[in-house]
């Protein structure tokens, strides 16, 4: 008998409890295991205690925040922490400019809100596939 390769694992940061569970039930019948963080340091919590596969990160996380530049904060912090680990930054307040910069800092993709579910898990199926660099 082979032995099972366990599933993916998404680590998915927002501080909106329904945005993460839409993305937490979509990527489970998708067959990922999900971890959720509602803030920045919830999320580098997690990722100090277990390793995972891709990271999904929301831009914004306190009120009155559109800029991004929370998330591309964060996205610089989990670059110095693992630059292997894939992530992928979403926001409600997309621009060219902001997902030029999320990638200069390292993001592998960028997702607007509201997604599109079959965009979306094709971006994290690739990025799982791909793996680290």
């Amino acid at each position: 008998m082979k032995n099972a390769v366990p599933p993916a694992r998404v680590l998915v940061a927002d501080d909106q409890a329904d945005v993460r569970e839409a993305l937490r039930l979509l990527l489970k019948a998708e067959g990922y295991a999900i971890e959720t963080a509602a803030s920045p340091a919830e999320l580098l919590s997690a990722l100090q205690k277990r390793e995972v596969d891709v990271a999904l990160i929301d831009l914004n996380y306190a009120r009155d925040t559109t800029s991004g530049q929370e998330g591309l904060d964060l996205l610089t912090r989990l670059q110095a922490l693992d630059w292997t680990l894939p992530v992928v930054v979403m926001t409600a307040w997309a621009s060219v400019e902001l997902a030029v910069e999320a990638m200069r800092r390292g993001a592998r993709d960028f997702v607007a809100k509201p997604w599109d579910n079959p965009r979306l898990l094709a971006i994290v199926r690739t990025q799982v596939e791909l793996g680290p660099p």
